[in-house]
């Protein structure tokens, strides 16, 4: 296996060998009822998978772009749309790649074990990377995990902290939910919070 988290030889390997623990296998309930609340709009999916949540967010409205570096998962999002006769636009690409074509572009951007899954020496890239890919008032949905490992047991995942996430989104954005959700999958419970954060 590529052993370079920043390759997509890495993520290939791992869908290769059927060891996506990241993968749920259908929608996130959480993103779902997220869908639900919010006002349809332009989002951007970073890291997407399989792209159970892509589909799910074009049945609904949404206008969706889809990322990830891994062909398998593209492939898989590829056919998976098809079926489901929904529109994509599906990228295989590094996300920070997506600078400068995609700058103020999306009114939404759905986090989900992509901050956990970079180098965290780029976590400050991330950030910058998010807060460009928004448009003003935007809003970054994330589900921030793991929160129960630390960051010194090496990844992917790195773990991270609620502390950490605040302090790397604090300049320029709002916070506009902060909690614990009881739709968090069994194996994730208080391993995972949902912050939005909006951009100024």
């Amino acid at each position: 296996m590529e052993n370079n988290v920043n390759h997509p030889q890495f993520w290939e390997d791992i869908y290769l060998a059927d060891d996506a623990g990241w993968n749920l296998g259908g929608v996130t309930p959480i993103f779902e009822s997220i869908a639900n609340e919010i006002k349809p709009g332009n989002v951007c999916i970073l890291g997407c998978g399989c792209g159970y949540d892509s589909v799910m967010f074009a049945q609904k409205g949404f206008d969706v772009t889809a990322v990830d570096f891994a062909p398998s998962a593209i492939n898989a999002l590829n056919v998976l749309a098809k079926e489901s006769k929904v529109n994509i636009q599906i990228i295989q690409s590094d996300i920070f790649s997506l600078i400068p074509e995609h700058v103020n572009t999306f009114d939404y951007i759905i986090e989900q074990t992509c901050f956990c899954a970079i180098d965290p020496i780029l976590r400050q890239e991330y950030e910058r990377l998010v807060k460009n890919l928004l448009k003003p008032g935007g809003k970054l949905i994330g589900l921030w995990f793991p929160l129960d490992k630390p960051i010194d047991d090496g990844g992917p995942p790195w773990g991270t902290t609620v502390d950490e996430v605040k302090s790397i989104f604090k300049n320029g954005w709002t916070i506009e939910r902060d909690e614990f959700l009881d739709l968090s999958i069994k194996s994730r419970k208080g391993r995972e919070k949902m912050i939005i954060f909006r951009k100024a």
